[in-house]
Order: structure tokens, then sequence, then C-alpha cells
């Protein structure tokens, strides 16, 4: 009887896998998707009628879509053997026997005894394998980082080390499809109905991932704000996506080897929050006060605050403050400051031109002017 279905089963694939195939993505993708199978569409607004072909056998003349922003890469017995990165529309050519055909003109009975006979001696089933997968070449969005407690760092503009709790997430790219599948892919994901999708939490190799960047932040952290052109700003940081993106993806490549063992990169970082902590704080608001008491505005705010400081002393402590407010201000600098000169009470010169000036704004008659100038003069 297992000859029989043998027989049977090895007649029955041959006839159906004569039918050339029209390949595409599979519907449902997230948008998150990195690698996928190429799907034969059996049928088409109703019309079509292959649906017993086999799933590892690809027929000579078949047609693969490739869309834009996909590459496509073909494998026999394991092993790539193509990859195509510009759209349009392909046809599958291949020497191995389970994929020759006769509407590709490849011969109606060496066609069919051949085949027949290899796929008799594996039980039935054709004896090699060919599949075709799509992979994005696309940013892939959506990947999320986060720490649940501080990360440290030293800081080129503060010169010390701060610390942060921080969570955002960045944006991934194939930059090697081809190191992406050898060298990292599991090869559970290497089948047809499967998907790799970096944001999925069961992939195990996608969290391998986020605990790397997690790992690389404090390093991204101090390139950024040690690298000059930044700027030494770590205020910064959540303004400059591309910029801290590029601090990433260094660490990340400094301490995994992404793109050079991997394929993949970086592109892009959104800083969703970064919650310093209280020494960090503490730091921070001492930078924007310098900030704000630089320049011109600060000598104005400066000014203020010793004049306020000059009025508040002379109301509270007498001579003895006032003294003592003269003093820190000239340790601070603001004794070349201008003041203003009160005359004398006890100068006759500057009562008599104090009186001058009311007369002639015809603020006092001359009768005045005269008694007050009398009486400064002591006659």
């Amino acid at each position: 009887m297992g000859l029989v279905q043998a027989v049977k089963g090895a007649v029955g694939g041959v006839l159906a896998d004569q039918w050339k195939d029209f390949y595409t993505v599979p519907a449902g993708l997230p948008s998150t998707a990195a690698l996928f199978a190429a799907v034969p569409q059996g049928t088409n607004a109703g019309r079509g009628s292959n649906t017993s072909g086999s799933s590892n056998i690809i027929t000579n003349g078949s047609k693969i879509i490739v869309p834009e922003g996909y590459g496509l890469l073909l494998f026999q017995d394991g092993a790539i053997t193509a990859f195509v990165a510009e759209p349009g529309g392909y046809e599958w050519r291949s020497d191995d026997l389970n994929s020759q055909s006769i509407f590709a003109g490849d011969g109606l009975v060496s066609t069919f005894i051949k085949q027949s006979w290899e796929r008799f001696k594996f039980g039935g089933q054709p004896g090699s394998q060919q599949a075709a997968y799509f992979v994005s070449l696309k940013e892939l969005p959506d990947n999320r980082f986060g720490t649940q407690s501080e990360i440290y760092w030293d800081d080129g503009f503060l010169n010390t080390q701060v610390g942060a709790v921080t969570r955002g997430s960045y944006t991934l790219k194939i930059v090697d499809p081809i190191l992406f599948v050898k060298n990292f892919v599991p090869a559970s994901y290497l089948r047809p109905g499967q998907v790799f999708d970096f944001t999925d939490l069961d992939n195990a190799a996608a969290s391998q991932l986020f605990n790397e960047v997690v790992g690389s932040l404090a390093p991204a952290f101090s390139l950024y704000t040690n690298d000059p052109s930044k700027g030494n700003r770590i205020t910064k940081l959540q303004q400059d996506s591309l910029g801290f993106a590029q601090s990433l993806s260094a660490a990340v490549e400094q301490g995994y080897q992404w793109k050079s063992d991997r394929g993949l990169a970086i592109v892009k970082t959104a800083i969703i929050s970064i919650e310093y902590d209280a020494n960090t704080r503490e730091l921070l608001k001492t930078v924007q006060r310098a900030d704000a008491l630089s320049g011109s505005r600060g000598n104005s705010n400066l000014q203020a605050s010793v004049a306020q400081g000059i009025q508040s002393a002379g109301e509270n402590g007498g001579a003895a403050g006032l003294v003592g407010v003269g003093m820190a201000s000239g340790m601070f600098g603001v004794g070349g400051m201008q003041q203003p000169v009160t005359p004398a009470a006890d100068d006759p010169v500057a009562k008599l031109k104090k009186a001058k000036e009311m007369l002639d704004l015809g603020l006092i008659t001359q009768s005045d002017y005269d008694a007050l100038k009398a009486k400064a003069l002591g006659l």
C-alpha cells in the first residue's frame, strides 16, 4: 500500500507542479513586518484552480512581484541563491529538475518521468526545497526602549556624572538583507506562514535587540553630550532625533556590531521622556540660572538685584547694612556700576543750586529764593 501511495503521490505532485504560479505579498501583514515568505496567489476574482502544488517548489515560468520598498531573497535547498532589490515582476527559472514544467517549454516526457521517479524515491515528495522571501528595505517603526531605573553617564557640559530614567522609540532598517538572514534570523522564521516582526513580544531575537539597545543608552548619551558638534548640551537630546540616533547607532555598533554582523542600523529616535535624578535636576537649574544671567541681560539683572539689596539694607540695617552691601558689590565686580549721587545735607552750594533750578522752573518765587539763599549762607 505504501508503494501505491508513493507512486500516486509522486504522479499527482508532478501534475500539480506543472502549473505556473503567481507569487506576491501575503495579505494582512503588519506594518512592522521585516521578513516573510512570498505566497502563490491561487485564485483571483474566482479564477484559478492550482491548489495542490508543493509548498516548497516554484515552477519554472512562475512570476514573482516585488513591491516598492521590499527586496526578494531566493533560496535553493536552504542556501541563498539570489537577491533582488528593485521592484517589478520577475520570472522564476531554475535548473532543478523539480522546477521544470511542460508549460515552461521543459519537455513533456522527460519532465513527467524524471520528476515522478525522483519523487518516488522520497516517498512522493520532491527531493529539493525552493523558496522566495520578501525582506523589508523600509524604516521599520515602533521599536521601543526604556529603562526601569536610572542610567548614568559622564556629561561633558556639566563636567560630572549625571543620571536619568528614559523611554522612547526608534526606527530600524535592514541595510544588508543577506547578512541579516544568514546571521540573525532564526530558522523557525524561514518557513511559509511565519513573519519576522521586530515588535513581536514573542520574538526572542527581537527581545535581544531591545536589551542591547537599553544596554547602549548610557554610552549613547555620553557620546552625544561629549560631542562638540552637538553643542555639548544635554537639553538638546529631545530636539535632535537624528543626532541622538547617530549616537545610539554608534554605541550599538561599538557594543554589539549590529551593522557589521547583522545588517541592521538605527535610523531615527524619538525620546518620549527623560526624568533626571535629583542631583542632575539641581545641576540643570544652576545652568539655567547661569544662562539667564549671561551677557547684557545678566548685567541688568545683577544691577537690579544690587539696587534692591541696597534699598533693603538701608531700610533694615542702617549705615552698617549699607557698608556690608557696598563690600559685597565690590566682591562681585559691580563696584564700577554707576551709582546715584545725592548732595550732602550741609552743602550750601548744593542747596543754592537746587533752589535756583526750582526758581527757573517757576516752582518758587523770587522772594522764596532770596529767603533760601539767606538761610543757606547764614545771613
